[in-house]
């Protein structure tokens, strides 16, 4: 969740979990894909109260759970999907978006600075183009609001014509697959904690 619910129970972690391992799955074509549990500390009693109750829960679902998660680990590819609530999740995406965005400036900069930057930056340039359509939002197209009667990606505010193409190929995906059913039947599987 990166900002949908702020509050979530440790059922819903699960939920999360169960719907994203499917998407990754269904739609982004990962093979049993990795679950991780955001964390502030790997060891399995790390952590708030939430993400302690939620620990146990994930090891007994039927997923491919890799455990805690610490946020400097998520772009180095720790798990293919990441479990938190939504404002965990919304305050790493945007410390992403502001570190990514702070980064691109600062090499722009350095690399316009000086004739010799400049050749250096000639020379780097297919490497840094890949590096930044790795970390452009628009490559993706937004991120799929899952448990929903509906496939709905939801776009970044400031998104342009190859983001909003992205989002529908990744819409199309989704009803391809009928991710809502599988997501639907596996929840009903899936009811660990909900008694919480």
């Amino acid at each position: 969740d990166v900002g949908a619910n702020m509050d979530a129970k440790p059922h819903q972690l699960v939920q999360y979990a169960v719907m994203g391992s499917l998407y990754a799955e269904k739609v982004l074509g990962f093979e049993r894909p990795t679950v991780g549990l955001l964390n502030v500390g790997t060891e399995e009693g790390k952590g708030n109260e939430l993400t302690k109750a939620v620990f146990p829960l994930l090891q007994e679902a039927d997923l491919n759970f890799v455990g805690n998660v610490e946020a400097r680990d998520v772009m180095q590819g720790a798990c293919d999907v990441l479990v938190c609530d939504g404002f965990v999740g919304n305050v790493l995406l945007k410390a992403v978006e502001g570190a990514a965005s702070t980064i691109f400036s600062q090499l722009k900069q350095e690399f316009t600075s000086s004739l010799i930057n400049k050749l250096g930056a000639a020379i780097l340039k297919p490497g840094l183009v890949r590096f930044k359509k790795k970390m452009d939002y628009a490559e993706y197209g937004g991120a799929p609001l899952l448990g929903l009667k509906s496939p709905v990606i939801k776009a970044h505010g400031s998104s342009n014509e190859r983001a909003m193409k992205n989002a529908i190929v990744s819409a199309t995906r989704f009803i391809q697959q009928d991710v809502n059913d599988v997501i639907q039947q596996s929840l009903q599987k899936n009811t660990l904690g909900e008694s919480e």
